[in-house]
């Protein structure tokens, strides 16, 4: 493992953690060596794992479900047959 162990971050060193993870994953994902990507999958992995234990009912915004994704108003398609 690299980095501090995520149960032992203080809520604001993970949040800090988590937004470095994330902001480097693109750069990570592009250039990186295949070793690297596996230890920045590993990582991130850890630390979401960590977010989601202390935060199990964290507010999940409607649109980012799959529910509240088929409800969002997109114009209509010309290959997509109307279902009506």
């Amino acid at each position: 493992m690299t980095g501090v162990e995520p149960g032992r971050l203080d809520d604001q060193q993970l949040m800090k953690e988590l937004e470095a993870i994330h902001r480097t994953r693109h750069d990570t994902l592009l250039h990186g060596s295949n070793d690297a990507l596996r230890v920045h999958n590993i990582r991130m992995a850890e630390l979401e794992g960590e977010y989601l234990r202390r935060h199990p009912r964290r507010p999940v915004t409607p649109g980012r479900t799959r529910a509240g994704a088929r409800c969002r108003d997109f114009p209509p398609r010309a290959d997509v047959p109307d279902p009506a």
